[in-house]
């Protein structure tokens, strides 16, 4: 459920069709001062972004965020990774499923709640190309069929 005070900066749209994704999680991400009033300026991509778990810690890679443009020389690198924060047991489950079967994490949106910055984690598993086109097949059949019942209800 939304909470009324939540603003998404970011989403992953893409995402949902390129992985099965099996749970979702939040987590608080750390940042800079010029990456927050970039990321509230919306400049911000996590299209390649991945997140992995290095030494109990929980580490967002690739996610992109723009110099902020009246930043000085204490500007952030754009790349750099970020840690994210979760609470020491969801890491020890984090990690051993992505070890034992294989699975990744991946932001789904970068968002604003009540002030501070979180990202929604998803454990995801990645979809063959014949599972993508089962989908787009059964959701073209559920439009034609919705296409067929709103023609003959005479709508």
């Amino acid at each position: 459920m939304k909470d009324a005070a939540e603003h998404t900066v970011v989403s992953n749209r893409k995402a949902r069709h390129e992985y099965e994704i099996l749970e979702t999680l939040e987590a608080g991400i750390v940042l800079l001062g010029t990456e927050v009033k970039a990321l509230r300026q919306g400049r911000a991509n996590i299209q390649d972004a991945y997140a992995v778990v290095e030494n109990g810690e929980v580490w967002l890679r690739n996610m992109h965020i723009s110099p902020y443009e009246f930043g000085n020389r204490f500007n952030h690198d754009p790349l750099r990774p970020r840690k994210l924060l979760l609470h020491k047991r969801e890491i020890l489950r984090l990690y051993g499923k992505t070890r034992e079967r294989g699975l990744t994490l991946i932001p789904l949106r970068v968002y604003f709640k009540r002030g501070r910055a979180k990202v929604e984690l998803a454990l995801v598993r990645g979809k063959k190309l014949y599972d993508r086109r089962a989908e787009i097949a059964e959701r073209e059949a559920r439009r034609q069929l919705e296409r067929v019942l709103k023609r003959h209800r005479g709508e």
